[in-house]
């Protein structure tokens, strides 16, 4: 196979893999970043108390994809986690997610798992067949008490929109359980890096095939000298906006450090409409097999992101949903360019499930390269349920 030279556009999970793989494949590779650090939104560095900070905010590996738990772990240790979440609701702490100990405490009963499912089963809204919004969904999941305590003030919080206004998907991702199990993840696989993601994306891209140029910009119009371009920022920015700013919220962080432990627990939602966070983050909960004296937390304001902010969540309502129709559009027309993961698609997307696309992506486009065909534009449909 002849060699190509490619212009990966973001040193995130999707970048870095698609990096590798092509690179280990005989290509030349090129990445740009506009941030002076690898690793995008998983970047982890030590805080001057030693502790390990999620800089932008917890994230939890998890998979249940074999073969993307056997790539990440190529390039780093990763230490057994299980991770726990609790919340806040009515000045009461609970321990999510929606399971057996939560109901019980709740409600103030003594249920037996099927006991506690007939009585959930009852409390859902059974008039909802066809769930349309978030608000549909959880009423016809638990019910209107569950439903106000735990989710509708938050998601307003989170999302700054009415929960009706939202889509029912949201929710899908969000377990239920008649078990005490209170292991937010269910995936066989499940870890955090022993030293933090950024050890592990700097490995993935160290290769001498790789060339890596961090606090540089990528301008579209430079594609052409490069034989192919692998695109994981917003796709809107690629257009320079031409259709407006697709929707995303962001995430302000207020960092304070403590002595011994604040919370004993990782994460501790505040559920309540009238608490202006949504979370609290305790960064030293994410690595247990490490000790410090001193604890960092990170308080979560969620907001509207605008054009000096880090986008997080892609919002997809309907404007948006008809803006992105126009943006896909546009790329499937472009020719030399592959538009991937979370922001080159705007799709919310896991960090198992990023790596798991590119490398379905990186293995497209090396067939595509023996066949001597065209790249597709898309290995993942950015409107499939939309």
């Amino acid at each position: 196979m002849v060699s190509r030279s490619f212009a990966i556009v973001g040193a995130g999970f999707s970048g870095a893999v698609v990096a590798r793989q092509l690179a280990e494949a005989g290509h030349q590779i090129t990445v740009f970043d506009t941030r002076p650090h690898v690793a995008g939104n998983c970047f982890t560095k030590r805080h001057e108390t030693g502790v390990l900070v999620h800089v932008y905010g917890p994230h939890i590996f998890h998979t249940q994809h074999e073969h993307v738990w056997n790539f990440i772990t190529r390039f780093g240790v990763m230490k057994a986690y299980r991770h726990t979440v609790s919340a806040m609701s009515g000045g009461k702490k609970y321990q999510l997610p929606m399971n057996l100990t939560l109901i019980n405490d709740f409600f103030g009963t003594n249920f037996t798992p099927e006991q506690a499912e007939a009585f959930i089963t009852e409390k859902a809204d059974k008039t909802i067949t066809h769930p349309v919004s978030f608000e549909d969904q959880a009423l016809r999941f638990v019910g209107r008490e569950l439903y106000e305590a735990f989710f509708k003030g938050y998601t307003k919080k989170q999302w700054g929109e009415e929960p009706t206004a939202l889509p029912a998907s949201i929710l899908a991702r969000l377990p239920l359980r008649f078990t005490a199990d209170d292991s937010y993840f269910n995936h066989p696989f499940q870890g955090i890096p022993e030293h933090g993601y950024t050890p592990i994306v700097e490995a993935i891209l160290d290769h001498p095939s790789i060339t890596v140029h961090l606090s540089t910009a990528f301008n579209p119009s430079g594609a052409h000298a490069y034989d192919h371009v692998v695109w994981t920022g917003p796709i809107d920015a690629f257009f320079g906006f031409a259709h407006g700013r697709l929707g995303y919220r962001t995430l302000d962080f207020v960092q304070e450090v403590h002595e011994g432990d604040v919370q004993g627990c990782p994460v501790l939602n505040y559920c309540d409409e009238s608490v202006p966070y949504t979370r609290i983050t305790e960064h030293k909960h994410f690595a247990p097999w490490e000790h410090h004296d001193k604890s960092v937390t990170y308080t979560e304001y969620s907001r509207l992101c605008t054009e000096a902010d880090t986008p997080y969540y892609p919002i997809r309502l309907v404007e948006e949903k008809d803006q992105l129709v126009k943006y896909v559009e546009r790329a499937r027309a472009q020719q030399g360019v592959t538009f991937l993961g979370r922001l080159g698609t705007y799709r919310y997307l896991d960090m198992d499930v990023t790596i798991h696309e590119a490398l379905n992506a990186a293995s497209g486009m090396l067939d595509a390269l023996a066949r001597d065909s065209a790249i597709p534009s898309f290995f993942t449909d950015p409107l499939g349920g939309a």
